[in-house]
């Protein structure tokens, strides 16, 4: 476990209409433009991307049940301040160590990445967290745990890399949520301090724990001088 995170939400089950109200969630080809080697800078929230006009309109989305969409549009706010934070970066920069004990900017990247892919194994496979096989295992370990591992190893890599990565993770997540509902998202297990622990709950926790590593991204980024 990351951490523990304890929330009580209301439940609404009724269906509302959202035909009205503006997407900002569009079903965007920035993926496919990524592969095709285009610049990823116009990318705004690696995966869905963000309209600059209605980024902050949190809330259902087309497409998505109620509580759903809503939780996907913080995840892609979250997310577009992340990119926005990051985009402009060299290798040099996203390498860069405070001290001897830190973790690079590139390495919380790739750290992102493995934690909405361990939660996308844990809630949308249904595998205990943990249980999942080696190969899983072997992929994530590095990335998902930090350290002196992934000081060694999690370096050299320009700014696509990490962006590529986050816009695949992500495709995923949005692929996963669409195929679900809020009854899905209001299913517990014990799973935070072995408390009851829903979905809504754990995806929360994957936005909240990328809002933590901006925090600490902000800081590497005003000690950098290069």
């Amino acid at each position: 476990m990351i951490c523990t995170l304890g929330v009580e939400i209301p439940i609404h089950m009724n269906k509302i209409n959202t035909s009205d109200r503006r997407q900002f969630l569009r079903r965007s080809t920035t993926l496919s433009v990524a592969m095709a080697g285009l610049p990823l800078l116009g990318c705004m929230a690696a995966g869905p991307q963000a309209n600059k006009d209605s980024i902050y309109l949190v809330g259902p989305q087309d497409g998505f049940s109620p509580h759903v969409g809503s939780l996907l549009s913080m995840m892609t706010m979250m997310r577009h301040w992340i990119v926005e934070g990051v985009k402009d970066l060299s290798v040099e920069e996203l390498d860069y160590q405070i001290d001897d004990n830190s973790n690079s900017i590139g390495a919380m990247l790739y750290h992102l990445v493995a934690t909405e892919r361990l939660y996308q194994i844990n809630t949308f496979e249904g595998i205990p967290w943990g249980e999942w096989d080696e190969e899983i295992n072997r992929k994530w370990q590095i990335p998902m745990g930090l350290g002196e591992e992934a000081r060694k190893e999690i370096k050299g890599h320009d700014i696509e890399f990490y962006l590529k990565k986050l816009i695949e993770v992500r495709e995923a997540t949005i692929k996963g949520f669409s195929e679900r509902d809020d009854d899905w998202l209001m299913e517990s297990v014990s799973f935070f301090d072995n408390q009851p622990t829903n979905n809504y709950c754990k995806w929360f926790h994957v936005c909240e724990h990328e809002s933590n590593h901006n925090g600490q991204i902000k800081f590497i980024k005003k000690r950098i001088n290069l």
